[in-house]
């Protein structure tokens, strides 16, 4: 069976070749797809067949899914655009008969009213549209999103949003990258909506103290009003616009949107989900490597 993972060199997209290759998956059977294949150069050398696949450019699509048997189809990054993107990559996987085609979704993509969330909904309409046998992952936060807060507060002590009491299902993008390969190699799962996110979720009181942990310095979480953080952020650096979407994001996770979590991940992967500890000591221990 040959699979394809599209944006492999991005964040998710390399995991999850990583993942399927540990779970046994043979390199000729795996074909990393890019924008730019250079940036995947090194799994070329490791046998993996690499193509280019750029979600705005169809006369790239088609070429890149002969023969291909199952697909990830990682979400574009592009807002205002990439709707229209993920219908040429479903239209061409419907075309050229691809078996399987897993979508890295939102959560509660067909009901939650998180600003992120219209894109995801409609991919998961076109997807039901052109009638594509596919399986949607709706992955909650990844952990590595919450990486500049821990950042910043390295220095400063404080993590400071309009998030309340809500809290966050996250798991480092390495869990999420596992769940889509065994979507991808396992038979069946077509049709499914999997809800995917961390087994234990979190507040940002809760994130601060492991920061602390993770930092080895006191960290406090400081709750802003939206009115507050949009404030904060342009005070930072960020635009108006910018700084509003972020502030709609804390929002959301104040009302909830990203709380949920019901095991689902962790049942997929075989194993509990990393805990939020863990996954900070990672990022932290990398960022200080790195230095």
């Amino acid at each position: 069976m040959t699979i394809l993972v599209t944006a492999a060199s991005g964040h998710l997209g390399r995991l999850v070749v990583e993942a399927l290759l540990a779970r046994g998956a043979a390199p000729a059977d795996v074909v990393a797809a890019a924008r730019d294949t250079a940036k995947i150069a090194d799994l070329a050398a490791r046998g993996i067949r690499t193509v280019e696949l750029d979600y705005a450019r169809p006369e790239t699509i088609a070429p890149a899914l002969e023969d291909v048997d199952a697909m990830l189809l990682v979400s574009g990054t592009e807002y205002g655009e990439r709707v229209a993107q993920h219908r040429n990559v479903i239209e061409a996987a419907k075309a050229a008969g691809v078996g399987k085609l897993v979508f890295t979704s939102a959560p509660k993509a067909d009901t939650s009213e998180l600003v992120l969330i219209p894109d995801y909904r409609a991919t998961e309409e076109v997807i039901a549209e052109v009638a594509v046998p596919a399986v949607i992952l709706r992955n909650s936060g990844y952990t590595e999103n919450y990486a500049q807060d821990v950042a910043g507060a390295a220095s400063s002590g404080v993590i400071a949003a309009a998030t309340g009491a809500g809290r966050v299902a996250s798991a480092p993008r390495s869990d999420y990258a596992e769940a889509a390969a065994v979507v991808l190699l396992e038979d069946g799962h077509l049709g499914e909506v999997y809800e995917l996110g961390g087994d234990a979720p979190w507040s940002f009181a809760e994130l601060a103290d492991a920061a602390s942990v993770a930092l080895d310095r006191n960290v406090a979480f400081v709750d802003q009003t939206p009115e507050e953080r949009v404030a904060s952020l342009v005070a930072a650096g960020l635009d108006e616009g910018a700084a509003g979407f972020v502030a709609a994001i804390d929002e959301g996770i104040a009302r909830g949107d990203l709380a949920a979590s019901d095991g689902t991940l962790s049942r997929l992967i075989g194993r509990p989900t990393t805990p939020l500890a863990d996954a900070l000591a990672d990022l932290v221990g990398a960022r200080r490597a790195a230095a």
